[in-house]
């Protein structure tokens, strides 16, 4: 197939890498930044357009990651647009971590191009992206979902239609939320340890075998301990816009988030310290442990 991708920050540079490399698909790349699509091209091969709509052009299917919601649109919409680039019966993918409403809304648009349209953000972080095994959730009608999986199929470790578009981004959101709660816990349950004068590395070894178990205790038990939050995960910043959909999305549906809420403002004092760039597990600072 012929593939474009949008967007080479740590989570699309290797998932684009992987089309290329494990799908051996003709893979062009598009980045806001071109030194960063010439990396890639140097790294992977390929080639690089110097907008979406150039990227876009002859594609059978455009995969995109980018920030937020106006970032998508930026990339989509317009004469440089990828959507101005696509023809009739191609696919538009999007991974961002967005809004269910942008998601319904490049449904329709796509719809009156007859250019089929996946939402499907990721979970699994970085090294997830890396080593090909992200979780994606996806939002669409059957027929495009599957056209699309064997292609998301390769960078993925479960690929699954949650339902009508939209629904992708709507259970991101239920990912995030159930995210953040296991993350303040596990802080406050390693704080009290401390506090108490356990040996952390034995109170893990056990509880980690029973109900108690997440992959953020397993993965990232140590760093809290150590009160190391840089240079690797998921950035405190990234978390809050993230929080902030959920945030926004509950408000019009009436679900309550009442520790979503408060977590949102920990975040918050996470970045007043510095922290906007530190792994979201560096909820941990704020419990004076040392």
């Amino acid at each position: 197939m012929r593939i474009a991708f949008l967007g080479l920050g740590v989570m699309g540079y290797p998932m684009a890498g992987h089309l290329l490399r494990k799908g051996g698909h003709e893979v062009t790349v598009y980045n806001r930044s071109a030194a960063k699509a010439a990396q890639w091209v140097a790294e992977y091969g390929g080639r690089s357009a110097p907008t979406p709509r150039e990227a876009a052009q002859g594609c059978d299917l455009v995969a995109m990651c980018v920030g937020n919601d106006d970032d998508v649109r930026s990339v989509v919409y317009g004469d440089s647009g990828c959507l101005a680039g696509l023809g009739s019966g191609a696919l538009l993918v999007d991974h961002t971590t967005a809004s269910a409403r942008l998601a319904r809304e490049l449904h329709a648009k796509c719809a009156g191009k007859g250019v089929g349209f996946i939402d499907a953000p990721v979970s699994g972080g970085q090294a997830g992206a890396v080593n090909g095994q992200l979780g994606i959730m996806c939002g669409g009608n059957a027929q495009d979902f599957d056209r699309a999986k064997p292609v998301l199929d390769i960078y993925a470790k479960g690929c699954v239609l949650i339902g009508e578009p939209g629904a992708g981004q709507l259970t991101k959101m239920v990912n995030q939320v159930v995210i953040a709660g296991l993350l303040q816990g596990l802080s406050e349950g390693l704080a009290f340890g401390k506090r108490a004068g356990l040996d952390l590395e034995k109170v893990i070894s056990v509880i980690s075998k029973g109900a108690a178990q997440s992959w953020q205790m397993e993965n990232r038990w140590k760093a809290m301990n150590d009160m190391k939050f840089d240079g690797f995960g998921f950035a405190v910043e990234w978390m809050r816009k993230d929080l902030g959909i959920c945030l926004d999305e509950a408000h019009n549906n009436g679900a309550r988030l009442p520790v979503t809420a408060i977590i949102d403002q920990f975040y918050s004092q996470v970045e007043g310290r510095g922290g906007k760039r530190w792994d979201t597990c560096s909820l941990m600072h704020l419990l004076g442990t040392d």
